[in-house]
């Protein structure tokens, strides 16, 4: 029988197989839903709610249960206060879209189910307008590529798409091939714009307008601005074609 769990680490990894030296396949964000399937020592075995995507994580950052979360942390890391008080701020903090609980809201911060939290670093789900997808891309700029990440600690190519659209509680598949298969509405490459989504073989990244696109690139070991066509003839000599052009909206 399946069981709820959320995350009650800042952040935990998913594996591929029930050890902390398997793969890395993603990360899973305080606060998001994990239903456990089967029970390996250490690890859970089961999904991500959001997304599905299958695999194991240590039992030590789930806990039973689920709760009824109803903002999204808005920033780049929110750290937490002890009190409804400025100068009590801790060394704990929570990533970009953390789903938390709110229970009081203050002058200057709001009390939560982990503690309390600076207004500014909120959004509520309620104020979440899903037209705009790179509104926060600023908060992913020059982070470090690492494979299998979702936060702005490390993040690869379809992990900085879905951390984007997930701050819109829109869908989206975990991995570049499914996200390809995913978005349906196809585009020449002469009609780009922003936001549309660009695919390889194994890569994706982002247009920012017909010339230029963001993307979490591993040999530049950070996500970076590009041209488009730059990017086309470094992935060309790598023998990888631009499969498909696709717009999410």
């Amino acid at each position: 029988m399946s069981k709820f769990f959320y995350c009650k680490a800042k952040k935990s990894t998913l594996f591929k197989e029930p050890s902390l030296k398997s793969e890395h396949l993603k990360e899973v964000i305080f606060g998001e839903i994990f239903i456990m399937s089967e029970e390996y020592e250490d690890f859970y075995y089961g999904f991500t709610q959001y997304d599905r995507y299958f695999g194991y994580v240590k039992k030590s950052n789930m806990k039973k249960g689920c709760i009824n979360n109803n903002y999204l942390i808005n920033t780049n890391k929110a750290y937490i206060y002890k009190t409804n008080n400025l100068r009590s701020k801790t060394k704990k903090f929570l990533y970009f879209n953390s789903k938390i609980y709110i229970s009081y809201i203050g002058k200057n911060l709001s009390q939560s189910n982990t503690g309390w939290i600076k207004n500014s670093d909120l959004i509520s789900f309620k104020k979440i307008k899903n037209n705009n997808f790179l509104q926060n891309i600023k908060i992913f700029q020059k982070t470090k590529y690492l494979w299998g990440g979702n936060t702005s600690d490390g993040i690869d190519c379809s992990g900085l798409v879905q951390e984007l659209m997930k701050n819109k509680l829109i869908s989206c598949p975990r991995d570049s091939k499914k996200q390809e298969i995913f978005f349906k509405k196809s585009v020449f490459k002469n009609q780009i714009k922003r936001g549309d989504l660009l695919f390889w073989k194994g890569h994706v990244a982002i247009a920012l307008n017909k010339t230029n696109c963001i993307h979490a690139y591993g040999p530049s070991k950070k996500v970076v601005r590009m041209k488009i066509n730059t990017l086309i003839a470094k992935l060309a000599k790598k023998s990888l074609k631009l499969s498909s052009i696709k717009r999410p909206f």
